[in-house]
């Protein structure tokens, strides 16, 4: 075996050379990959040898790019020249895959002749989701590997494919049982008398010409026209499988190149690596010493068996991790149960995973009327009603029920979690966990640091909602934490616009227009009208009030700020809207005129500024951390990278600060100064 550097090894076996790449921890595409594999080629091409095997040592081939290298300087072979080199190869090539073949990987995987895998392996463009397309070939060899229609479906989700699909589109040319390089050299062997034939030089697997695959294209557009709404990547991508389709190999990586610098030169691809980076940094804990290791979490109970405690416990559930789940009285029980099991049959029936597994899941469940069952349990997460009291009742009991060393967690949206932890004798054990509806789809976990939590009880939560698949991010005890304290500060200037002469339609359809999958009224039907409100002692205080008192309840009855048909369609309220107009004029507010602009600073200005805020009282860790919340719970577009992200780089803070001094609001400090 001869070193070609570090990184990048060659071997032969007889007839057959064999490129080693052994990069720790991915095999990333980093620039000493790139001059390890241009050596190896370059000794190759003065070698006797009939074929090629392309191999990676560790847990997996080429995962993709080395973003260490992102927005630095370049160093090394550029990736297109190892691409050629490999591609122009006197002798076929053979790509060995195992673990994932994602981006750079798999277009490298594209420039070989041939490509093999092991049962397990995955293969991805995923660039679409950091903004961008592939921009080494990939647009242009992969539907000429496995069509168009397939190749415009990975490109625009960036979703990974397993071995079994990669097989049947032609991805890859076998599926290896047991020593991949072993059976990569068998490959190799077979094939090496046949004529060499270059992805790039075959068009005879796209499917159809520019003509023929035209509807296609056009009915792919309209179908996801939602899902792209906004988005400047997916659109690229499809421009560049056209391409390929229409146009000779050379010039469609014109047209590949050309998309690719307008998308990385653009301001909705540093949005998206921005959160990227800025998701990996929200699991970073401050001040956290290295030595504190998170304690082990066997067995979980969960109190409350609604719809928050239900879509938590399956979380759990799904990731291996028996729960008893507790509730007051029999019938809640079961009816939460009843519910787990309809969803995972529902996910089953859907192809996600087998019946069999819903069994699995379900046996993990322990229902129980008794707290007392939570004896054992490594952790306990209340959820139930927001209220203090009710809270506070609860980990008193807890205090004496539950075992030393147990993680004590609320999952109040809202309240104080200090004041929780003082209910009992254990104050270090006590944080909040604060999931989001539905706990099991949505996710955003809230991980709320206690005055008197143990750093290895933070560090506990931190990476159960790891284990869980959740987003964490750490926030400080403050009304409403990060994100729905922000949330209040946009939800006060919606009500007041719609008294003072917006719709409430128009407000929802400009923050829609700027990216929200909803608005804040679409929301609020979508929640309940009546979520707190009581009929024994409502004073007609607020408009809410008014629509509650009138009958107007949301989608769940059919009649709130908007009207709903069978199918769910909306359209305003006149109902709502004369409720609202009254109110105003009982008020003596005089309504006028507001503009998309005016509905648009005012709903979002005051969010950014509570965000500064949040950071002035060391409430987040970072401004990313904001950032993260808001995309990951509340729908802010990913392309826009966040509030605080766009006000630094798009709105601009000082524009904001100004505009909040000219609405008279209190303007943070660091909303100036920067963050």
């Amino acid at each position: 075996m001869t070193a070609i550097n570090a990184v990048v090894s060659l071997d032969h076996h007889g007839d057959v050379a064999v490129i080693t790449v052994n990069s720790p921890p991915v095999n990333a595409l980093s620039a000493d990959v790139r001059d390890g594999l241009a050596g190896a080629l370059k000794a190759i091409a003065e070698s006797p040898a009939k074929a090629v095997v392309l191999a990676c040592a560790g847990r997996t081939f080429i995962a993709g790019a080395d973003i260490s290298e992102f927005g630095k300087p370049p160093r090394g072979v550029p990736l297109h020249d190892v691409l050629d080199m490999i591609e122009s190869a006197p002798v076929p090539v053979v790509a060995a895959i195992h673990g994932t073949a994602l981006g750079g990987g798999l277009e490298t995987a594209l420039c070989c002749h041939y490509r093999v895998s092991d049962a397990k392996a995955k293969f991805g463009l995923p660039e679409v989701k950091l903004g961008l397309l592939p921009g080494a070939g990939g647009t242009q060899r992969l539907p000429r590997v496995v069509g168009a229609e397939k190749a415009l479906h990975m490109v625009t989700t960036g979703t990974p494919i397993g071995a079994k699909a990669a097989h049947e589109t032609g991805l890859v040319s076998r599926i290896i049982e047991g020593d991949l390089t072993e059976g990569a050299i068998a490959f190799a062997r077979e094939v090496a008398s046949q004529p060499l034939v270059r992805v790039r030089d075959d068009n005879s697997k796209l499917g159809g010409t520019a003509a023929s695959l035209a509807p296609m294209f056009a009915d792919y557009r309209a179908k996801n026209a939602k899902a792209f709404r906004g988005f400047e990547a997916p659109e690229a991508n499809i421009k560049c499988i056209e391409a390929a389709v229409a146009l000779p190999f050379d010039e469609g990586m014109k047209v590949e190149r050309t998309e690719f610098m307008k998308l990385m030169q653009g301001l909705q691809a540093t949005a998206q690596r921005y959160v990227f980076f800025a998701e990996r940094q929200a699991a970073k804990i401050d001040g956290l010493a290295p030595d504190i290791k998170p304690l082990p979490i066997a067995s979980v109970g969960i109190i409350g068996a609604g719809t928050m405690g239900g879509g938590i416990a399956m979380n759990f559930l799904s990731a291996g991790i028996p729960v008893t789940i507790v509730e007051t009285k029999q019938e809640a029980l079961d009816r939460g149960v009843a519910v787990i099991r309809r969803n995972y049959e529902n996910s089953a029936k859907k192809g996600r995973f087998p019946m069999s597994e819903v069994e699995a899941r379900m046996a993990r469940l322990t229902p129980s009327l008794s707290l007392e069952d939570l004896a054992h349990a490594d952790l306990i997460i209340e959820a139930v009603f927001e209220n203090m009291d009710i809270k506070k009742d609860i980990f008193g009991k807890l205090d004496r029920i539950a075992k030393p060393g147990a993680v004590l967690a609320t999952n109040t949206s809202y309240l104080n979690v200090d004041e929780i932890a003082a209910s009992t004798s254990r104050p270090q054990a006590v944080l909040g966990m604060h999931f989001f509806s539905p706990a099991n789809v949505m996710r955003l976990l809230e991980v709320v640091r206690g005055a008197k939590t143990d750093p290895q009880i933070l560090a506990t939560a931190m990476a159960v909602g790891k284990a869980i698949g959740k987003v964490s991010v750490v926030a400080g005890v403050c009304h409403g934490f990060i994100g729905n304290r922000m949330l209040a500060a946009r939800q006060e200037q919606a009500n007041k616009l719609i008294l003072e002469g917006a719709k409430p339609s128009d407000v929802d359809r400009v923050l829609t227009d700027f990216g929200f999958p909803m608005g804040p009224f679409q929301m609020a039907d979508l929640a309940g009208l009546d979520i707190g409100w009581s009929a024994e002692t409502s004073k007609g205080e607020t408009v809410r009030d008014r629509l509650c008192e009138a009958g107007l309840r949301g989608q769940k009855n059919g009649k709130g700020f908007y009207d709903y048909d069978e199918a769910r369609n909306r359209t305003p309220s006149p109902v709502a809207e004369q409720i609202i107009l009254d109110y105003a004029a009982e008020k003596g507010i005089n309504r006028r005129d507001i503009t998309d602009e005016e509905i648009l600073e005012r709903c979002l200005y005051p969010m950014v500024n509570e965000g500064a805020k949040i950071l002035d009282e060391g409430m987040a860790q970072r401004a990313s951390d904001i950032d993260i919340v808001w995309i990951n719970g509340y729908g802010w577009p990913v392309y826009r990278g966040g509030p605080m992200f766009w006000a630094e780089h798009d709105a601009g803070r000082d524009t904001i600060a100004a505009a909040l001094e000219k609405m008279g609001h209190e303007v943070s400090p660091k909303l100036k100064s920067g963050w």
